[in-house]
């Protein structure tokens, strides 16, 4: 019986630790640029774009693969910053739980 009730307890907290989770990814709005500026992406804790900023001056030069590539690199860029940012989350919700080697 004590087992049973300490593996309630600890999915309840598993729980809340998910709902909590799910907040902060809510809560999360990265910016990254390229090209000195030239681009600017915001992209969400889930990955979704925002926004996507392109100065005239990279549109102005007609070379549509640089314009490209600058787009590109912005988003894995943005990618990358949710990423260590939902690792660190990550980290944190986790030790509250005491499950040695699992979290952070």
């Amino acid at each position: 019986m004590k087992n049973l009730a300490q593996m309630q307890q600890l999915m309840k907290q598993v729980q809340q630790m998910q709902e909590q989770f799910q907040k902060q990814l809510d809560e999360i709005e990265v910016e990254a640029t390229a090209g000195g500026g030239m681009v600017a992406v915001r992209m969400s804790g889930q990955k979704q774009l925002l926004s996507i900023r392109v100065e005239k001056e990279a549109v102005g030069t007609g070379d549509v693969e640089l314009l490209q590539d600058l787009i590109l690199a912005a988003v894995n860029e943005a990618s990358r910053k949710v990423d260590e940012q939902v690792s660190g989350q990550m980290g944190n919700l986790g030790s509250g739980l005491k499950l040695p080697g699992i979290f952070g």
